[in-house]
C-alpha cells in the first residue's frame, strides 16, 4: 500500500460536513481549523454552493487560498478572483427545467449571478449557468430524472443528499477542481485530506491521499473512504483533522 504523504491541504465539503444541521461551524471545529492554518496547512471549502453563500464562512474561518464552488464549476481565490469556470449550455438548462416541471420535482439552478429556486428566469440565455439541481422525497420521481439526465453524455451527475440529483458539465467535479488547486500550490492529491458526506464528494474522497467520510455520510461514501469520522453535529471534521493533520 502506498505510504500516506503529509497533509498539506484539507478539502472540506460544507453542508452535512463542516456545518452542523443549523448551518453553523462549532467553536471546537473553528479552533482546530485555526490550528491547521497556523501549521501552514491550506484549508479549502469544496462545496456545491455558489460563491456568495460560502464566502462568509471562508472569511469567518480566515481561510487563505482557494474556494471550490458549485461542485467544481468554479474556483475562486479568497480575494474573490476567478481562477477557473465551467458553464452549462443555456438550452440544456431550459430543457432540464422543463423536464423537472413535467416530472414534478423541486428545482434550483445556480448561475454566476445567483440561485433560482422554483421560479425560472425570464430568459435562460441571459445568464451564465453553473449547476442544475432537483429534489424529491418520491424516489420514483428522482429515478425518472436520473434516467432522463443519463441520456445526456455531456452531464456529470451527483447528489448532495439522497433526496436530490445535481448536474454539472461533464468532467466537472470537486476532485478535478482540487487537482488544479494542488497544481497551483505545488502539491499533489496525495497531500490532500478530503472530507465529505455525499456523492458530489465521492471523487475527491477517492482521489485524495486521505479520504474521510462523515458519520452521517451516504453508505457509498463510507465504503469509498479510508476513514469514517463522527457526524457533522459531533465535530466530525475537527476530529478527522486532529487525527490526520495535527
Amino acid at each position: 500500500m502506498e505510504e500516506k504523504q503529509e497533509v498539506k491541504l484539507i478539502a472540506l465539503d460544507m453542508d452535512g460536513t463542516l456545518l452542523t444541521s443549523e448551518h453553523q461551524v462549532t467553536p471546537y471545529t473553528e479552533e482546530v481549523i485555526a490550528k491547521a492554518l497556523e501549521k501552514g496547512i491550506q484549508v479549502v471549502l469544496s462545496t456545491g454552493r455558489w460563491l456568495n453563500s460560502c464566502y462568509p464562512y471562508a472569511e469567518k474561518l480566515k481561510l487563505q487560498s482557494y474556494l471550490v464552488t458549485a461542485n467544481g464549476g468554479e474556483i475562486w481565490t479568497v480575494k474573490k478572483e476567478l481562477v477557473d469556470q465551467h458553464l452549462m449550455d443555456p438550452a440544456k438548462m431550459e430543457k432540464l427545467w422543463n423536464l423537472g416541471i413535467e416530472t414534478g420535482v423541486g428545482m434550483w439552478m445556480i448561475s454566476t449571478d445567483g440561485v433560482y429556486r422554483e421560479t425560472p428566469p425570464e430568459d435562460f440565455y441571459a445568464h451564465n449557468w453553473l449547476k442544475f439541481g432537483c429534489e424529491s422525497f418520491d424516489k420514483g420521481k428522482l429515478d425518472v430524472m436520473v434516467k432522463e439526465l443519463s441520456y445526456s453524455d455531456d452531464l456529470e451527475l451527483t447528489n448532495s443528499l439522497p433526496t436530490n440529483v445535481e448536474a454539472n458539465p461533464k468532467g466537472v467535479s470537486k476532485a478535478s477542481a482540487l487537482e488544479l488547486v494542488c497544481d497551483k500550490l505545488g502539491i499533489t492529491m496525495q497531500n490532500v485530506m478530503a472530507v465529505g458526506d455525499s456523492l458530489n464528494d465521492m471523487k475527491m474522497i477517492q482521489q485524495a491521499g486521505i479520504g474521510v467520510a462523515m458519520g452521517n455520510a451516504q453508505d457509498a461514501i463510507k465504503q469509498a473512504a479510508d476513514f469514517v469520522t463522527d457526524t457533522n453535529n459531533q465535530d466530525g471534521v475537527a476530529k478527522a483533522i486532529q487525527r490526520f493533520a495535527l
